[in-house]
């Protein structure tokens, strides 16, 4: 390996001028092209999407060799990356020659990569949103066909009461139908109701065609951009994507007689046939739509990209994994051989069903009653003990009152998590520690950097703006993060609320406007406003360690996995909790294979199936509840992918997410896909019948509560979070304005960074307070400690002026006086 100036070897004096004129403004964009290639569209639209496509034509006619950056070494290759990352166009500007020209290079090598997946990113939004309108618009007419429908279903019910009243009075029937109705009356309903019935349910694939014009546009320069590669020998997709890219070279406005459509579904296949011969828009919206969910699995790729690879690409590579499975070193929660975990799992299926059914019948089942073949499900109730809510104002009223500025302040003192936020280039401290503190707090507040600075005392905005720049960074944020949780769960007050190993997870929806709103999804669950969620794990002791940005129609399962493996502090979580949303036979299926335990609340729990190697005959009394038979072979055939896909998570060589969405979007009869849903629904048939035969009345010590009252009170947990971080992200009414998901994945860190540094001055003066107490002669039994929650902030400071200047810092050692309740004559 050499040093970075390798990479401009080899390159011609036309080359080298190119890279420098990318640091001159070009007067047709007002900007420098360096800046222009690294500002992405992020708005789903066919103007982004073309947008994109010319940024990577651009690069691609710079004619720079990806392979050069083989040369470097890959440490001092990502470095040089990330310098490039928060590098603007002015400060290049200013490196020696040799610093800007490596620089650039890079960046260009960088963005090819970048712009790739990009663009097949946004190309997939199009159709989806394409589809997802057509789907609304039909939803739409079905509401304000509600009242036509409602009239003409009277009518249809007093023509149904007139035979009735013929056969009871011996009238001819359409005589009695006549006089009541009228038959004049009933021929002029006729059209209506042949057009509502007719429009019942069209396919959304009419609807999404009929707009689809300018999405085609843009997908058509997406193909002539791209070469796209399949897994599949004679793969009749692409066949259709060669056609269809010969279509626009040559100007052509007819398909052919014959086209490829053994890509399409049978069903699709009917609608865009129907008229004798291939329709071509819903041709090619269907192939485009077949293109997408193709892209998403990685069954289809295209060269160049990073996200859009093979499951396998993504995977530890077969040889590492097979030395390790030979060493028996695989550490996950299955073992090496299939049958003997297929006979142990089919033994304990089969008793526990047996035992279920047996306990359901006699009634022994708490809060669990067998009707009719049904099994209803009590809810649980939720059990705080009345003396808490009075233990929990004992102590608020006792907490110091703070400004946000000195909590931070005292927080680092105690954890020392600025030495996390290192120097880009030269990995040297901040040298401003204010100015560090106001950059976090001016992305956690949403109050932004601008304003931190008029707002603020002892800290100037071009401080600020250095620190952001050089210091605030996705790993920086992670190991500052870690190093509070850390801190957190080496407290002895903090094993009150847990020992750290069972965690909860939840999204919480922001709103989006101004720029943001143009990049955000409407989720109708949320309501009509566009936004996005932030997703965030919260351990048994209030810790925040780990948040992710998301799309607000993201699936929330797909993520569950990822903040178990992608924080970096000592938290070594056993038992994971989510709502309904975060669960999926795949989720089960995965943290079976990793060795922990799924634990989510299940809405409707009567309504999930459970499943069996036997046929259903053999559990007559839950023949109601008794699914599909677990497909073993399946599961006997993917067994060796399914251990080489826990190994690459385990051993952090891919993201969860990665994994669980590109076998989310692969057609359900993919074998490996299936073997981990069989897996999963082994798991969550084995979890209902723990859930069932669990009593959910009364708490007991940490640790020790029954399982629904652990998910209970981990999501309760969670909820109490949602309320903390919703009181610090105040600013701008608390919507996301960023334009950009890197701008919003920043703003999340932050936030996520002060939130658990609340939560740790709390856990800290909580125990002084409840010291304080216990030494007055107050009974304060950790039973009902318990319920007295780090997640508050009525004492802490969160607006006006942020003095930065260290006047209230205390030395060393000390804490901050506990504040006298007033007394009650007073207080009113």
């Amino acid at each position: 390996m050499t040093k970075p100036a390798a990479l401009l070897n080899g390159l011609g004096p036309e080359q080298v001028g190119m890279l420098d004129s990318l640091l001159s403004v070009d007067p047709a964009i007002g900007m420098t092209r360096f800046a222009w290639l690294r500002t992405l569209p992020e708005a789903p639209s066919e103007k982004s999407l073309m947008a994109l496509i010319e940024r990577l034509r651009f690069v691609r006619d710079l004619s720079f060799d990806p392979r050069s950056r083989d040369r470097i070494h890959p440490d001092r290759w990502m470095q040089l990356v990330r310098e490039g990352n928060v590098t603007p166009s002015w400060l290049a500007g200013d490196f020696n020659e040799g610093r800007r020209r490596t620089t650039i290079a890079a960046q260009l090598i960088e963005l090819t990569g970048r712009l790739t997946d990009a663009a097949i990113t946004m190309f997939c939004r199009l159709i989806a949103r394409l589809f997802m309108r057509s789907r609304a618009r039909r939803d739409r007419r079905h509401l304000d066909a509600r009242a036509d429908t409602a009239r003409l279903m009277g009518l249809f019910r007093d023509t149904l009461r007139a035979p009735a009243e013929a056969s009871e009075t011996g009238e001819d029937t359409f005589d009695v139908l006549d006089r009541r109705i009228g038959w004049h009356h009933l021929m002029r309903a006729r059209a209506e109701v042949e057009a509502i019935a007719g429009s019942t349910d069209p396919d959304p694939l009419l609807g999404a065609a009929e707009r689809s014009d300018g999405v085609r546009r843009s997908a058509h320069a997406l193909l002539e951009a791209f070469v796209f590669r399949s897994a599949r020998r004679h793969d009749p997709l692409l066949t259709a994507l060669c056609l269809l890219r010969e279509f626009v070279q040559n100007g052509r406005r007819s398909l052919p007689d014959k086209v490829p459509v053994g890509h399409l579904k049978d069903k699709v296949r009917k609608v865009v046939l129907a008229g004798g011969g291939a329709d071509r828009r819903l041709y090619e919206v269907a192939t485009f739509a077949v293109l997408r969910d193709r892209l998403r699995s990685g069954d289809v790729w295209v060269e160049g990209g990073r996200s859009y690879r093979p499951l396998d690409a993504h995977l530890m590579p077969s040889p590492a994994f097979r030395a390790r499975k030979a060493a028996d070193d695989l550490d996950l929660g299955i073992p090496r051989d299939v049958d003997a975990w297929l006979a142990e799992k089919q033994r304990e299926l089969d008793f526990k069903l047996k035992q279920l059914a047996y306990r359901a019948r006699v009634g022994k089942l708490p809060r669990v009653r067998l009707v009719d073949g049904v099994l209803i499900v009590s809810p649980p109730r939720a059990i705080v003990p009345k003396a808490a809510e009075a233990v929990k104002w004992l102590c608020l009223d006792r907490m110091p009152l703070i400004e946000i500025t000195d909590l931070i302040a005292d927080v680092d003192a105690w954890t020392g998590f600025a030495g996390c936020f290192s120097h880009l280039r030269t990995g040297e401290p901040v040298r401003s520690l204010p100015a560090l503190y106001a950059g976090i707090l001016a992305d956690a507040t949403n109050l932004g950097p601008k304003r931190m600075a008029e707002a603020s005392e002892g800290v100037s905005a071009r401080q600020i703006a250095w620190a952001r720049l050089f210091h605030l960074r996705h790993e920086t944020f992670k190991a500052g993060v870690a190093r509070v949780i850390d801190a957190q769960l080496a407290h002895p007050y903090a094993r009150i609320w847990g020992a750290g190993t069972t965690s909860s997870s939840d999204g919480q929806f922001f709103r989006a406007a101004g720029r943001g709103a143009r990049r955000a999804d409407i989720n109708a669950h949320y309501g009509g406003d566009p936004g996005s969620k932030f997703y965030t794990w919260i351990s048994d002791q209030h810790g925040h360690f780990y948040i992710l940005p998301m799309g607000a129609t993201e699936s929330e399962a797909a993520y569950v996995l990822d903040g178990l493996y992608g924080h970096e502090s000592r938290l070594e979580i056993e038992e994971h909790y989510v709502d309904t949303g975060g669960a999926n036979d795949h989720v089960f299926g995965s943290f079976a294979v990793l060795g922990k335990r799924f634990a989510p609340r299940l809405r409707d729990l009567k309504d999930w199936r459970l499943h069996a190697f036997e046929d259903v005959g053999a559990y007559p009394l839950l023949k109601r509840h008794i699914g599909d038979r677990v497909d073993a072979a399946a599961i006997r055939e993917a067994w060796d992918e399914i251990l080489r896909i826990g190994v690459s998570i385990e051993t952090r060589a891919v993201a969860p997410s990665t994994v669980l969405k590109k076998l989310a979007a692969l057609p359900r009869t993919n074998v490996l896909s299936r073997a981990l849903r069989e897996i999963g629904r082994i798991e969550r048939t084995l979890f209902i019948y723990v859930t069932w035969n669990q009593s959910s009345s009364g708490v007991t010590r940490p640790g020790r509560e029954h399982g629904r009252s652990r998910c209970r009170a981990g999501l309760n947990k969670g909820e109490a979070g949602n309320k903390l971080t919703r009181a610090v992200f105040f600013h701008e009414r608390g919507e996301i304005r960023d334009g950009s998901f890197e701008s919003q994945a920043y703003r999340a860190s932050a936030l996520n960074l002060v939130v658990s540094a609340i939560i740790l001055w709390n856990t800290v003066y909580l125990s002084r307070v409840v010291d304080h107490l216990r030494a007055d002669g107050h009974d304060l039994p950790e039973e009902l400690l318990r319920h007295v929650s780090p997640q508050i902030w009525e004492h802490i400071n969160l607006i006006g002026t942020y003095d930065w200047s260290g006047k209230s810092k205390l030395p060393t050692g000390t804490f901050r006086s506990l504040r006298v309740p007033r007394p009650a004559f007073l207080a009113a």
